[in-house]
């Protein structure tokens, strides 16, 4: 039971950090353009409104999807509550094998969007 609890926690955080840093990204994104810290792509780091555009937008995925995945994360651990250790934990990576996909998948929109409101130099497209 304890491995059980531990990795339906552990399949929790990654949801639970999405939704943190997509209130970050939002509310308080990273003031400067840096190599280390923020939404890091080529487009993103163009300018100062690419930066923050691509901020606000991830951000914004970032919290919906969390929240979305919290759910169903915690359903398929609870299918799997007082089965053995082995099944627990292959289990609990595929679901967070999964949400590694989804989170990546995120990424996805915020440059489709980064690139429909900007040109190639970052300036922005006049609809």
């Amino acid at each position: 039971m304890g491995f059980w609890i531990f990795m339906t926690a552990m399949n929790l955080v990654l949801p639970f950090i999405m939704i943190v840093i997509g209130y970050i990204f939002i509310k308080n994104p990273p003031k400067e353009i840096n190599h280390l810290v923020g939404y890091r792509t080529t487009m993103s780091m163009k300018n100062k409104d690419t930066w923050d555009f691509a901020h606000h937008h991830c951000g914004k995925n970032w919290k919906i999807v969390g929240l979305f995945m919290l759910i169903p994360s915690a359903l398929v651990m609870l299918l799997f509550i007082g089965k053995d250790i082995q099944t627990v934990g292959e289990i609990g990576s595929v679901v967070i094998g999964v949400q590694t996909i989804i989170l990546l998948a995120t990424l996805i929109p915020t440059e489709m969007a980064l690139r429909k409101n900007f040109d190639k130099d970052g300036n922005r497209i006049q609809m």
